[in-house]
């Protein structure tokens, strides 16, 4: 019957145990008699155990978690054990070692066969083995010498395919992160598009936050940003849904507290605990451009520069509560006057909890922002140049990376009549002298 397959631990053993204490397990089987292991000299404070067994059936429960090499003596002749993967027809010796490798996948094994069966050997390395040694020429210090290569080479093979699987694992996400993020559907509309993302996840793509802007065939535009509360690869894959979730909805005609209150159902059930809630802030642009729909569930409001006026906030009175935390709440819809050339900035709260210094407990906060905002614009910034700005240097005045996720999106209006062909924006710089100073600034009013 086959040989019963060992637990293998989650670490091996050969990346746990000392070098100065090792455990050989020695597979062979000699009638004559004639193959002793030899003696294992204290060199260099090694100290080896010595275990044997006489065939697969025993090497398969003197195989545990301790041992870190086995030496294989290839004259083993395959036995049933080998017969029942469907290799016992190989007459070589490699049945048997292919057997072994595959019960001992995490151990080092060491291949030992006569002097004039060099091609055996060397089969043997090819097939899996670390090494092989000569049974006329082995003596204790070169078996001890050999012992210790096979488990530093076991070692670094497993720690490459480890590498190698994260690499192609991190690839993979990449792509499939990449994948994820939305593109815009503004076709036929004169609105201009730009965003930036940021997640607070190191080494990540996609966090909790997330956005989406769509054109509907009435000529609507419908924009909307997000955040789903914590910041790990969970809440991220809510974002998705969410996102995904907002967009199936807002095409299939729903808005205003219909839409949220749908939204709210689909975290309900794809959430993993009830203390999961999310923010949510959308906007409906009228096909004229100079009307909006705002809706805002526990997210900050929407940022707005008019033409020839300081950027400020959209009113943010009466919103609802976020998704999630009250089961039969309403979001009620406030309708604001855009006019004819305007940009809008929606954000996350990624973008105003960051501190103004490194040593400071000050957030910067939305008034802040504003006054950041509006400073970036007498400057000359507009577009994904601002975008980038802006999230460059609240990292700054953070002292470091934020830890939270940031997403900042800008919509453009220049009241031209020009259709919009590039996903870069601009917004109206405010007349010289009117920026506040960053921190400090008071709200304007609307």
């Amino acid at each position: 019957m086959p040989v019963p397959v060992p637990q293998q631990r989650a670490v091996p053993a050969v990346e746990t145990t000392h070098v100065a204490d090792l455990t050989l397990l020695v597979i062979e089987d000699d009638p004559a008699g004639t193959f002793t292991v030899p003696e294992l000299p204290a060199a260099a404070g090694t100290r080896v155990r010595i275990r044997t067994a006489r065939n697969l059936t025993e090497a398969g429960r003197l195989l545990t978690d301790d041992v870190d090499c086995i030496l294989l003596d290839l004259a083993l002749p395959p036995g049933s054990e080998t017969r029942a993967t469907g290799q016992g027809e190989e007459t070589d010796g490699l049945a048997t070692l292919k057997h072994v490798l595959r019960i001992a996948p995490r151990h080092a094994v060491l291949a030992l066969t006569a002097e004039d069966d060099a091609e055996l050997a060397a089969g043997a390395v090819r097939v899996g083995a670390q090494d092989y040694l000569f049974r006329g020429e082995l003596d204790g210090r070169l078996l001890t010498r050999a012992i210790r290569y096979a488990v530093e080479r076991k070692r670094a093979d497993v720690a490459q395919h480890q590498l190698t699987e994260s690499k192609l694992r991190a690839q993979e996400n990449a792509r499939l992160e990449r994948g994820l993020l939305p593109t815009p559907l503004l076709q036929g509309s004169d609105l201009r598009f730009a965003a930036r993302y940021r997640p607070g996840r190191s080494r990540a793509l996609l966090g909790g936050d997330f956005y989406d802007t769509v054109r509907t065939p009435d000529g609507t535009v419908h924009a909307m940003i997000g955040d789903v509360c914590g910041h790990g690869p969970d809440e991220a894959a809510l974002g998705v849904e969410l996102r995904i979730a907002w967009r199936a909805l807002t095409l299939a005609g729903l808005c205003g507290d219909e839409l949220l209150s749908t939204l709210q159902q689909v975290l309900e059930h794809e959430r993993e605990s009830e203390e999961i809630f999310a923010t949510l802030c959308t906007v409906d642009i009228t096909p004229d451009g100079r009307r909006a729909g705002l809706c805002l569930a526990g997210h900050p409001a929407p940022l707005i520069a008019r033409h020839g006026r300081t950027a400020q906030l959209l009113p943010y009175e009466n919103g609802g509560p976020a998704l999630g935390l009250l089961p039969r709440a309403r979001w009620p819809r406030r309708q604001v006057e855009l006019g004819g050339s305007w940009s809008l900035m929606l954000y996350t709260d990624g973008l105003i909890e960051g501190r103004v210094g490194a040593n400071e407990t000050q957030r910067l906060g939305q008034d802040g922002m504003v006054a950041m905002i509006n400073r970036q614009l007498a400057e000359g910034l507009t577009g994904e140049a601002l975008l980038e700005a802006a999230v460059a240097e609240v990292r700054e005045l953070n002292g470091g990376e934020l830890t939270d996720d940031v997403a900042v999106l800008l919509l453009d209006r220049d009241g031209s009549g020009n259709r919009g062909r590039s996903r870069s924006t601009s917004l109206p710089r405010p007349h010289p002298g009117s920026v506040p100073s960053p921190v400090s600034a008071q709200r304007p009013p609307l």
